[in-house]
């Protein structure tokens, strides 16, 4: 994965960084926000990329 593309996902619940995925920052200007499993608490949470 190009690291220019690489964004790092952080859980709204417990605020731990879970995952890391890949944007095209020129097509897509909005940030992600994706359902996600957060390993810390266990639930599905939504997950918000950080920068």
């Amino acid at each position: 994965m190009a690291r220019e593309n690489l964004v790092k996902m952080r859980c709204d619940a417990c605020k731990s960084i879970n995952y890391f995925t890949k944007r095209n920052k020129k097509k897509i200007k909005e940030k992600l926000s994706l359902k996600k499993m957060c390993k810390k608490c266990k639930k599905h949470t939504v997950h918000k990329e950080m920068k």
